[in-house]
């Protein structure tokens, strides 16, 4: 089965409060995004967004150039409808990030909650690489979440490449500077713990240290 088809079938046979993944808020990732001192008018994308609050919290703090790209049409027009008026101001983009059009060196930060553990061969990483580089600006940041490494071997019925903080460096390359990291235990709706990395590398510059929730 390809892909948008495989993840149209998951928001088709589950609510969106009930994928392993979902959270009410992305904690993790909020309080990152609070240390980056943005503009509301930087430029954002959600990779992977699909029907997640986070968009939600991009809008209450006051961000205004958000785009959420999913392959799932289904998961978007969750959020839409859950946004209601407000979703007029999101750009709302459905394909895959290895191959669709982005704007060139456009964005100021790039938000990926389990999309990249999903690519297990490295043409594809590859390709999500070229893709990430090539739509951030400059000094641009970018917040990635993935299974840590002694976190689930599958998920959503497919498998995935578990990292620590070194091996997403490692796959970034040498562009990337590691800015924080931290192992996050999530609880899925089921009550099945999964531990998480979050990482923030930023595309030059910086220095690693740690951060607290």
């Amino acid at each position: 089965m390809d892909p948008e088809s495989h993840w149209q079938n998951i928001y088709a046979e589950k609510s969106t409060n009930s994928v392993s993944w979902f959270c009410a808020h992305d904690t993790p990732s909020l309080a990152i995004l609070d240390t980056l001192q943005l503009k509301c008018t930087d430029p954002i994308i959600d990779i992977g967004g699909g029907a997640s609050t986070f968009v939600d919290d991009l809008q209450q703090r006051g961000f205004r150039d958000i785009t959420v790209l999913d392959i799932s049409a289904t998961a978007l027009d969750a959020a839409q409808t859950r946004l209601g008026p407000q979703s007029s101001t999101i750009k709302w983009v459905v394909g895959n990030v290895l191959d669709i059009d982005l704007p060139k060196h456009h964005y100021r930060l790039w938000r990926d909650r389990a999309v990249f553990h999903f690519l297990i061969d490295a043409k594809d990483r590859a390709a999500y690489l070229d893709q990430l580089k090539g739509s951030l600006i400059a000094d641009g940041d970018i917040i990635i979440a993935t299974f840590a490494s002694d976190g689930p071997e599958r998920c959503s019925g497919l498998p995935v490449v578990r990292y620590d903080a070194d091996d997403l460096h490692r796959e970034l390359g040498k562009d990337f500077a590691l800015m924080t990291s931290r192992k996050i235990l999530h609880k899925t709706p089921a009550g099945n713990d999964q531990w998480f990395m979050y990482c923030h590398f930023r595309l030059s510059g910086g220095a690693h240290d740690e951060w607290s929730v």
